[in-house]
């Protein structure tokens, strides 16, 4: 009789080799190159694959990793190659983009996205701009060479919401989409709730690395909105593009409404919603939630997202703190999950 592996190891078959790109060397595609070159063995046991970046790209430079060897310093990165090039040389089957995701380098991602799509390379991406703007431009590109795309990074880093709605929910019928998927606000939310000044709250962020620099679109609504857009554009296939923001930002007068809610035992909020019957439409208004609420249960950066599903009830996700390892982990597992090798239970 045949001896029968442990479920999930692959360790008595050679891992397949499987080559990365990496654009983008910020603190969320340092921690990825990090995190593959401690756990590049262990990965390659656990699911079946080697993931081994061959370069990296960033603004105007680029460096090249033979053998999946460290980093250099910037001052040894020579200028940047095409990425048709990069990709040919490197012989890679993903592109990960690490990207800011700011306006102005929209353009830059969405072209390398298609470049790279068209060519037959996964696409795995954390950043958010290019998403919003050319989302059926890179579905149709991926669909057109058989490629995929994977964005769990972009929708709640280690947060796995973007999974949910892109397949556990398939037949089960979701109404709505309820969340706090920033957990930069709901940090701040909480300081409010315990006396600070939003300045200090935010400052207390940004000490622990939970907030950006710019913190303006986490306070704003803007980026929980961001991620409700994309989770409803992976559960009901709404254009990001197309839809319509209306959304409650914090101000120096939040902290009042936060120290009201904590008096009657209550959490305030920024939670971002969407419903299947309000097509193209997201909200991200200030709510004060009580015990039992799942998002009422969120502390310090933690996020939460609520799949309303009438039939088979509430589909729930939680926790995955903000941090780049946490994006970085999202990219690591959207990556196996589009090369590892499928059979059996997996």
């Amino acid at each position: 009789m045949r001896e029968v592996s442990q479920v999930g190891d692959a360790s008595n078959r050679p891992p397949h080799q499987v080559g990365v790109v990496l654009s983008g060397y910020g603190p969320v595609g340092q921690a990825f190159v990090r995190y593959l070159a401690q756990q590049a063995n262990a990965l390659a046991r656990r699911h079946g694959v080697r993931l081994g970046v061959g370069a990296v790209r960033a603004g105007s430079a680029q460096c090249w990793l033979p053998e999946g060897g460290p980093v250099p310093p910037r001052s040894d990165w020579s200028p940047p190659a095409s990425l048709e090039e990069t990709l040919d040389r490197t012989a890679a089957r993903v592109l990960v983009q690490a990207i800011p995701s700011s306006p102005h380098l929209r353009q830059h991602a969405a072209e390398e996205a298609i470049a790279a799509l068209r060519r037959g390379v996964h696409v795995v991406t954390a950043t958010k701009s290019h998403l919003l703007s050319h989302w059926r431009v890179l579905d149709e590109a991926a669909r057109a060479s058989g490629s995929m795309i994977r964005i769990s990074g972009a929708t709640g880093a280690a947060l796995p919401a973007g999974d949910i709605a892109r397949t556990a929910l398939r037949g089960v019928g979701c109404d709505t989409i309820r969340a706090c998927p920033n957990g930069t606000v709901t940090f701040v939310l909480d300081r409010l709730a315990e006396g600070d000044s939003l300045p200090d709250a935010v400052r207390e962020a940004q000490r622990r690395g939970i907030a950006e620099a710019d913190p303006s679109s986490d306070l704003s609504g803007v980026d929980a909105a961001t991620k409700v857009r994309l989770l409803a554009a992976l559960a009901w296939g709404w254009d990001p593009a197309s839809v319509r923001v209306q959304a409650q930002p914090v101000h120096e007068g939040t902290a009042s409404d936060a120290l009201r809610a904590v008096s009657r035992s209550r959490r305030l909020r920024a939670v971002a919603s969407a419903r299947v019957d309000e097509p193209l439409l997201v909200h991200v208004r200030l709510e004060e939630t009580e015990p039992g609420d799942p998002l009422h249960a969120l502390t310090g950066p933690e996020k939460a997202v609520v799949f309303g599903c009438p039939d088979a009830g509430d589909i729930i996700v939680s926790g995955g703190r903000s941090s780049p390892l946490g994006a970085a982990l999202a990219l690591v597992k959207d990556t196996i999950e589009v090369t590892a090798p499928r059979y059996g239970f997996f």
